[in-house]
């Protein structure tokens, strides 16, 4: 009776540590990432904060001419994310070194000028030939990196790349907001 019970314990804790171990392949490829939070050694783990969200993923700067598209973004987040989505803003400097702040200062500007509250991580290099494994995998995906800031990359509930949009479309604009709301 005891080998009975013990077999059943071994055989439950092997099953169980198997079903634990796949939890990490449901994951989206896409969202399979960990981001530092922008000014914070604070890690995300994009997955278990994200998964089954409808995800639009920017990259960002102070200093451009698109920069008040913080603006529309923020406005789209405020909007939608009791519905299930979510503005990942990632502060990139590639373009015309229009990022040139540390990140506390890119921080201060989005909340003081833009009342940002959506996601910001660390300043992230995301144009083609990154070493950044998340816009590496986007950009491949997209067919199209980044050319300039506020490019934006739209996923749905299940993490698919459903759409590349490009930094001069306003993130309200009715092409954007019809497709964000048929993927909610």
């Amino acid at each position: 009776m005891k080998l009975n019970i013990a077999l059943f314990v071994s055989v439950f804790f092997l099953c169980s540590s198997d079903l634990f171990a796949n939890e990490g392949q449901n994951c989206p490829e896409t969202l399979n990432f960990k981001k530092e939070k922008l000014a914070d050694d604070e890690m995300v783990d994009l997955c278990a904060e994200y998964k089954g969200k409808v995800v639009m993923v920017v990259n960002t700067a102070s200093f451009c001419g698109f920069t008040k598209q913080y603006k529309s973004l923020e406005s789209i987040y405020r909007k939608y994310k009791d519905d299930g989505f979510v503005v990942l803003g990632f502060p990139s400097n590639d373009f015309g070194d229009q990022e040139p702040g540390n990140e506390s200062q890119i921080k201060d500007f989005c909340e003081r000028t833009y009342k940002i509250k959506f996601p910001m991580f660390e300043k992230t290099v995301v144009s083609k030939g990154t070493d950044d494994p998340m816009y590496k995998m986007l950009g491949t995906m997209a067919g199209e990196y980044p050319s300039w800031n506020f490019h934006k990359y739209l996923l749905d509930r299940n993490g698919k790349l459903v759409a590349s949009i490009a930094s001069k479309t306003d993130p309200k604009s009715a092409g954007v907001i019809t497709k964000i709301e048929s993927l909610l």
